[in-house]
């Protein structure tokens, strides 16, 4: 009996004394004011092209390129959407290649070739996809009409290059120029008010593809 009541005290004893060394190592720089150091987020240099200039950012390594274009180089045409890749209202060229950029860390993108809607035309010389969606009123908002812009282009491009697509027969062969495989390629694209035939029309003009006035179909030019 008295050796299990030894054996409690000591253990209130144990944990008593360990509470204190705690309180002892806390209290003074509680009673000092200092608070807790903040560490300083990792950045990182990136050098890049932006619309054919060179640009040298030191940025977190967390930003993205969405946000390393806008909140960086004060390209704000580059639209901040879900910020998931979800919307593509972020849509930017890189190497050629069109990317969500909300998904893609800036610091990926050492030595790349970057296009953003500032840099495929300007109000006085509009590019012909530009030119094409101000003509068939392809856009309503305009909120998700640079990513719009910017994944059409591309996708004419990757039409021409023989990449294939889910609406392919022979994903061996070479991708026609049609309606229904710019739809499909667009798909990415979320124009929340609705002008995806507007949109359709002004990608048809540009690649040289003419709508039919019924059923949706087309016919090659």
């Amino acid at each position: 009996m008295s050796e299990t009541a030894d054996f409690e005290v000591s253990r209130r004893a144990v944990l008593a004394g360990s509470a204190a060394s705690v309180g002892l190592t806390v209290v003074p720089t509680m009673a000092e004011g200092q608070a807790p150091m903040a560490r300083k987020p990792p950045t990182m240099a990136v050098s890049f092209k932006v619309n054919e200039k060179a640009q040298a950012l030191m940025v977190d390594t967390r930003t993205t390129l969405l946000d390393a274009l806008r909140d960086h180089l004060g390209l704000m045409g580059t639209k901040k959407g879900c910020d998931h890749g979800q919307c593509g209202a972020c849509t930017v060229i890189v190497n050629g290649t069109r990317i969500n950029s909300c998904l893609s860390l800036a610091v990926m993108h050492e030595g790349d070739a970057v296009t953003t809607i500032e840099g495929l035309g300007t109000p006085e010389d509009l590019h012909p996809m530009q030119a094409a969606f101000v003509k068939h009123d392809g856009f309503q908002c305009g909120y998700c009409t640079p990513g719009q812009i910017c994944s059409a282009v591309a996708v004419l491009e990757e039409i021409r290059a023989g990449i294939p697509s889910h609406v392919q027969e022979d994903v061996g062969g070479a991708p026609e120029m049609t309606v229904l495989e710019m739809r499909e390629r667009m798909s990415g694209n979320i124009c929340r008010c609705g002008a995806y035939s507007n949109i359709a029309e002004a990608m048809a003009e540009v690649a040289g593809v003419k709508l039919a006035e019924t059923h949706g179909a087309e016919i090659e030019a």
